[in-house]
């Protein structure tokens, strides 16, 4: 099966999204994008400015824009360069999960990342092909027009647990009441934020995942896909 057009994936972290949104691009035959990595990508070029939370929008703005980003779109091994260092493991860090949300809240950083999204989904599209887009904001801002809108949702105490498991197996040491208090603080922040805040598309199919595995949540977006009549 291969995938024509733009499926649209939104949630907060720490309900599957990356990882159904990359296995079902993967079986479609399709681009991937994760425009959260790009995110995190420019709050690393941040960081290394010598940047933080109490730092001047502006000078956010200049640094994370500023910055050379690559985003891969093979859903097999995506892949995320900043001045052409492979930032994939890096941009995963408790620094850049601490600043991302403040960064993401940036005006000019948002307008110029959803520029060059764009951009991407243009081209991988343009010849009647296909791309699975996540992140917190793409079927309300990023492609409204996209035919299969689906928002990814689970309690933060679900959330926060896989978050620590991901965490573990990366070989990242967290401890699982500090991870749920982030969970929670990103959630407020996301949700709150004036620029492209966190919420579900009025017309996104809201999938709850605190008790469907990823092999369910893929099953039912394979199932969509066909029933929008997406398939190449």
């Amino acid at each position: 099966m291969a995938l024509r057009g733009v499926v649209a994936m939104d949630g907060p972290s720490g309900t599957g999204k990356s990882t159904v949104s990359r296995r079902l691009a993967k079986a479609c035959s399709a681009a991937y994008l994760d425009t959260g990595a790009m995110y995190r990508a420019a709050t690393l070029a941040a960081l290394r400015a010598g940047l933080d939370e109490n730092s001047a929008a502006d000078e956010i703005a200049r640094a994370a824009t500023g910055a050379r980003m690559e985003s891969g779109t093979d859903p097999g091994a995506p892949t995320i360069l900043l001045d052409g260092d492979d930032v994939s493991a890096e941009i995963r860090g408790p620094e850049v999960t601490g600043f991302v949300s403040a960064v993401s809240a940036v005006p000019e950083v948002r307008t110029a990342l959803v520029a060059r999204q764009h951009a991407m989904i243009r081209d991988a599209t343009g010849d009647g092909g296909g791309i699975v887009v996540e992140g917190r904001d793409i079927g309300t801002v990023v492609v409204p027009e996209a035919p299969l809108k689906v928002y990814l949702t689970a309690s933060p105490e679900v959330r926060a647990a896989r978050r620590g498991r991901q965490d573990a197996k990366a070989g990242r040491q967290s401890d699982l009441h500090v991870t749920l208090a982030d969970v929670e603080r990103r959630d407020r922040l996301d949700s709150s934020r004036r620029i492209s805040p966190l919420y579900a598309a009025a017309d996104a199919l809201v999938l709850d995942t605190d008790r469907l595995s990823a092999d369910a949540v893929l099953d039912r977006l394979r199932e969509l896909v066909a029933e929008r009549g997406l398939e190449g």
